[in-house]
């Protein structure tokens, strides 16, 4: 992955570094409050030998430095901390008593430090004293000559016992908390980019697909209730996009009079696509037909606002003519065939000579046909509308579908040969300067031209509806 799309990659998942980031902290402020105080006593022994000479003094002081590397382990050894408990009741194993003490010599010194670490202050200072007259005696022992009661080397506490609280270290704790919260949060970052497979951005759908980008659709929420194009919402990055897509559909495919609006999956804003496309169509005075061919779960009649009747599953089904099942909406060159009544059979009825008719019918009468078909992958019924149609227009959802949804959905319109003329992205959230439309968009309802319905009025007397339409249609 490149530079840029780590940081596309981090940008997108934003919320994940801070939440692990957020929960670092917090974990190291926890351990910091609920860890007890710690108290450490510290004695520090200077190193002398006898001697009475110059050179006696100064090879005592040689020795005395060299001496003081061996007496660093003897503190910290198991005779001494055995020699405190046999000595010293202060309820604490040998072995307690040697993770307490801990010792360091100070360099090119004769001096070395010896330091008593506890919870408990009082306990500190106790073993701290009990330490230093038993290590005392201790050197004395290894140190005196035999048959002698003098020793070769002699110490002095020059400081302490002097207990001190330790540092909890809130800082630092809290620190490294928020170093190691960001680089998790930071690689977990970075491999949710590198393993997801979702559609994010224009360029991946059209890898997938290999089809030309015709429109990139903005998020928009009150678009999956209403269409964008209505008259009161005319202006805006949303109906500039369909307007866009109207625009590039027609660039692409001049003699298109059938296109099928599809998906690979559910809930990817086909429906809202094939809907304002027609509608985006419509408002240059060409004659356009909606269908609703979603005969398991349609959507097109609730979301234009029409009116329960007849739809296509009744002209299929032969219960009904098309012109009876039509719909206009709201004064504008759209008809609507709504899907009607659920059909238990939607595949068998679309793939009925009934539906070719209708067609035929179609490209007669219209300037253009817009089919909402179900999902290409989960239902068959889709791939038969597309092998009828002229193109299709496959929809993805940003953030939900897959790429290898895209792939398989356009391997399946390849096999029953349903040219993919282009793809759309819906509802893309994040900013994107490509995305934007920095022109002034004002329009004034009173400024635009009126539709009137005697444009294509839904009645007998319609252009193509009131001559002979095919008797199966009918």
């Amino acid at each position: 992955m490149t530079i840029a799309g780590n940081l596309q990659a981090l940008r997108r998942s934003w919320w994940l570094v801070l939440l692990v980031t957020s929960v670092a902290v917090a974990a190291a402020a926890a351990v910091t409050v609920m860890t007890p105080p710690r108290y450490a006593t510290a004695t520090t022994f200077f190193v002398t030998t006898p001697g009475e000479e110059r050179a006696d003094v100064l090879q005592g002081s040689v020795f005395s430095r060299e001496r003081i590397k061996s007496y660093v382990d003897v503190v910290r050894g198991e005779r001494l901390a055995g020699m405190v408990a046999e000595q010293y009741p202060l309820g604490l194993s040998v072995q307690q008593i040697q993770n307490r003490i801990s010792a360091q010599a100070i360099r090119d010194t004769v001096l070395f430090t010896v330091t008593v670490t506890d919870t408990d202050e009082a306990r500190s200072q106790r073993l701290a004293r009990a330490v230093l007259i038993e290590f005392t005696a201790l050197v004395e022992a290894l140190e005196g000559p035999p048959g002698l009661d003098i020793s070769a080397v002699k110490l002095e506490v020059v400081a302490g016992p002097t207990p001190k609280p330790l540092v909890a270290g809130t800082v630092r704790n809290i620190g490294l908390g928020l170093l190691a919260g960001l680089l998790v949060g930071v690689a977990l970052a970075l491999l949710r980019a590198a393993f997801d497979r979702s559609i994010r951005t224009p360029e991946r759908l059209q890898h997938a697909t290999t089809a030309p980008l015709l429109a990139v659709i903005p998020h928009q929420a009150s678009m999956a209730r209403r269409p964008a194009l209505s008259r009161d919402r005319s202006g805006g990055r949303g109906p500039e996009s369909f307007r866009h897509l109207r625009t590039s559909l027609r660039a692409v495919a001049p003699e298109l009079r059938v296109v099928a609006v599809t998906s690979a999956a559910s809930r990817d804003g086909r429906s809202i696509t094939a809907a304002n496309l027609a509608i985006s169509v419509a408002e240059t005075g060409r004659r356009v037909l909606l269908v609703d061919a979603d005969l398991r779960r349609p959507r097109l009649a609730d979301y234009l606002g029409l009116a329960t009747g007849p739809g296509l599953s009744d002209v299929l089904s032969g219960r009904v003519g098309a012109l009876d099942a039509l719909q206009q909406w709201r004064r504008q060159p759209v008809s609507v065939l709504p899907a009607g009544p659920a059909a238990s059979n939607p595949s068998e009825l679309l793939e009925s000579p009934r539906w070719s008719e209708l067609l035929a019918w179609a490209r007669r009468d219209f300037d253009l046909v817009v089919i909402d078909t179900p999902p290409l992958l989960p239902v068959t019924d889709a791939a038969v509308v597309a092998a009828g149609a002229d193109g299709v227009l496959l929809v993805a959802r940003t953030n939900r579908t897959g790429h290898d949804q895209v792939e398989a959905a356009t391997a399946l319109l390849r096999t029953v040969h349903a040219p993919v003329v282009g793809c759309v992205l819906t509802d893309m959230r994040r900013r994107d300067r490509r995305l934007s439309y920095r022109y002034p968009i004002v329009q004034r309802h009173a400024e635009r031209p009126a539709v009137t319905s005697e444009a294509v009025p839904v009645t007998p007397q319609t252009r193509g509806l009131a001559g002979q339409p095919t008797p199966s249609v009918r």
